[in-house]
C-alpha cells in the first residue's frame, strides 16, 4: 500500500518541558487544534486521564486519538482514528529538541492509503501537511502568548453587491506569496496615488487555484475603482466581481492564521455544505488596513459564490 509520510515543524520561544505537557494533555487541543476550530460546536470527548479524546462534527466528522507512549520532554506518539466521512489510521508523534532559545516541535504523521488511492499520494500529503503547519502556528501563539490570535465568525448567507476592478494577476510558488501579494498592493497603491480619480474603495484578493501539490496559487489582487474604462499599462488588468449570493466567513486575526478561514469553507465545499458556483472564484476582501491597526485585529472577509 502506498504510504505516507509527513514532517512540519516550527521553532517556539516556550520551555520544552511546557510546550511536552501541553501536547500530551487533550484539555489543551481545543485551543489550538487546526481542525475542532474548522467546528466550534462539534461534540467533544476527552478522558479522565487527559490522554485520549474523540470527536463528532458535521462538518469534521468523527473520530479519536490516543496517545500511546511518551518520552518525557522529547517525544510523544499517538494512535490516530478517523470514523467519518471515511475510515482511516495513522501513527502520529510530536518530536521535541532544544534550538538554542527555542524548542523545535516536529509533528509526524506515518500512514497509508488503499493500493487503488495511490493516486492521492501526493494530494493526502499536500493537504495533511497544510493541517499540521495550521496547527503548529497555533499552537506556537498558544504557548507564547497564552491565547490563539484566529477567531471564525460564520457570517453565512448574504449578497455581494459586486463592483468594477482594477489589479495585479499574478502566479507563484505559495509560500513566495506573502512577500509578492505584498509588492503587488504597494504597486497598486502607487498607481492609485497617480490617478486619484479612480475612485477607489475594496481591496480584495481573488484567488484562481491552488495547487497544493505543486504548491503554486494563481491570485489576483486589486481595489475595486468607481470608473469601468480605464486605460491601464504596466501589467493592470481590469474586471468586475458581480452581483452574486456567496458565503462568507470572517475571519480574525493575522493573515498567517487565514489559512484556518480557507480550509473551513473547502471543506465544506467537499462535504457539500455549501452549493459552489463554479464560474465565480473565490475571493477574500479585507475589512481594515494592516498599516491602521494591530495585526491580531485584522479582519478578513472571505467568500464562496452559492448558488
Amino acid at each position: 500500500m502506498p504510504k505516507i509520510n509527513v514532517i512540519k515543524s516550527i521553532k517556539i520561544d516556550s520551555p520544552i518541558e511546557m510546550i511536552f505537557n501541553t501536547l500530551n494533555d487533550f484539555n489543551h487541543w481545543q485551543v489550538w487544534s487546526p481542525w475542532l476550530i474548522m467546528e466550534p460546536e462539534a461534540e467533544v470527548k476527552i478522558a479522565e486521564d487527559s490522554k485520549s479524546y474523540s470527536w463528532n462534527g458535521k462538518r469534521i466528522g468523527s473520530g479519536n486519538m490516543k496517545v500511546t507512549s511518551e518520552e518525557p520532554h522529547q517525544k510523544i506518539n499517538y494512535d490516530l482514528n478517523f470514523l467519518k466521512p471515511w475510515k482511516s489510521s495513522a501513527k502520529v508523534r510530536f518530536e521535541l529538541e532544544p534550538d538554542g532559545d527555542m524548542t523545535k516541535v516536529s509533528w509526524v504523521m506515518d500512514s497509508s492509503l488503499a493500493f487503488f488511492m495511490f493516486w492521492m499520494k501526493a494530494m493526502m500529503q499536500a493537504f495533511i501537511g497544510m493541517d499540521f503547519e495550521r496547527g503548529l502556528n497555533m499552537l506556537k501563539d498558544y504557548m507564547e502568548d497564552g491565547i490563539v490570535h484566529s477567531q471564525l465568525d460564520f457570517k453565512g448567507e448574504s449578497t455581494f453587491p459586486g463592483f468594477d476592478y482594477i489589479g495585479l494577476k499574478r502566479y507563484c510558488n505559495i509560500d513566495e506569496m506573502p512577500a509578492k501579494m505584498a509588492a503587488d498592493f504597494d504597486k497598486i497603491n502607487e498607481f492609485l496615488a497617480k490617478n486619484p480619480d479612480f475612485n477607489a474603495s475594496q481591496v480584495f484578493t481573488i484567488y484562481h487555484n491552488w495547487d497544493m501539490v505543486k504548491q503554486k496559487v494563481s491570485y489576483t489582487s486589486g481595489v475595486a475603482v468607481g470608473q469601468p474604462e480605464i486605460d491601464l499599462t504596466d501589467g493592470f488588468i481590469s474586471g468586475k466581481i458581480p452581483k452574486i449570493k456567496v458565503f462568507t466567513l470572517r475571519h480574525i486575526g493575522p493573515y498567517r492564521h487565514l489559512g484556518n478561514a480557507w480550509s473551513t469553507l473547502y471543506n465544506m465545499k467537499q462535504g457539500k455544505h455549501l452549493k459552489i458556483q463554479k464560474n465565480i472564484h473565490p475571493f477574500e476582501t479585507y475589512v481594515n488596513d494592516p498599516k491602521e491597526v494591530p495585526e491580531n485585529d485584522l479582519i478578513t472577509d472571505i467568500h464562496f459564490a452559492i448558488k
